[in-house]
């Protein structure tokens, strides 16, 4: 059964999305693929909720299933049982309310930052000058103002993954899923990506959906973070994440948010090992 923890009663906890609508639903949802040697299970039952405008991070060990869950939500994998909703909507092949960044960029080097996130625009069939005036907001709003004739060899990691969110954007989603979106990164600009992606969802007021390794980074970017256990994965636990927004680098250093990363450090030490950095 998964547990809900709290870890501390913060006077500070916001209850703007405890009140929520719930956006994403998953009801005993399993996922078995078919092998040699039989019947392979990926996932355990799960059962939880995301609600609307909330950021919730997914950490567990190499292998267990994040990713394929990440999958599932967008469409892109089929669940072997049980039921799984967005907006109140079955979720059946892929879904077009949703903006998914991967762990790389995956930007065309022929094409300028503006034109690589158009090309959202023109595999959707958007109108192109509404895309356009969308696209230029997007980038001042990722502070990448400045750098729409770039192209990709001329930007920093984080400046591509930038580049990357606002093309995950473009379509105006509901809900934005990132898979390892900073995995690439070195620590220095991991840790100013946070900032931004804050900064960004902040604004943006969308649904996040994050994949990490990164403890640190769960606790400092989201409103709960979910813990799977080792394959086959499930939810072993969900941790509120009681910190005021918008939170700043030196919330790290805080007696607070070392208790949440030891906590749940102190989870997996148990169950097993985390690819964390």
């Amino acid at each position: 059964m998964t547990s809900v923890l709290k870890l501390s009663d913060n006077p500070h906890r916001s209850t703007t999305h405890a009140s929520a609508r719930a956006l994403i639903q998953l009801r005993d949802v399993t996922k078995r693929y078919a092998s040699r040697q039989g019947t392979m299970e990926a996932l355990r039952p799960l059962d939880f909720d995301i609600r609307d405008q909330e950021f919730v991070s997914v950490v567990g060990p190499s292998g267990c299933g994040k990713s394929t869950l990440l999958k599932m939500v967008a469409g892109l994998e089929s669940i072997s049982s049980g039921s799984m909703t967005l907006s109140g909507n079955p979720i059946r092949g892929p879904q077009k309310n949703v903006g998914i960044v991967f762990q790389n960029a995956v930007l065309l080097a022929w094409r300028n930052v503006l034109q690589n996130i158009l090309l959202q625009a023109e595999m959707r069939r958007m109108p192109m000058r509404e895309a356009r005036e969308r696209a230029m907001r997007l980038i001042e709003m990722a502070g990448l103002k400045g750098f729409e004739e770039k192209y990709p060899w001329q930007l920093s990691g984080g400046m591509q993954q930038r580049v990357s969110i606002c093309r995950a954007l473009l379509h105006e989603p509901t809900v934005l899923l990132m898979d390892e979106p900073f995995g690439a990164l070195d620590a220095m600009t991991r840790e100013s990506m946070n900032i931004e992606l804050q900064r960004i969802w902040m604004e943006s007021k969308k649904t996040v959906l994050l994949i990490t390794h990164s403890i640190s980074e769960a606790v400092f970017l989201s409103d709960r973070v979910l813990v799977m256990s080792e394959r086959p994965g499930s939810i072993a636990a969900i941790y509120d994440i009681d910190l005021p927004r918008p939170r700043p680098l030196e919330v790290m250093a805080t007696p607070a948010f070392l208790h949440y990363t030891k906590t749940i450090r102190a989870h997996f030490n148990a169950q097993g090992s985390l690819d964390d950095h």
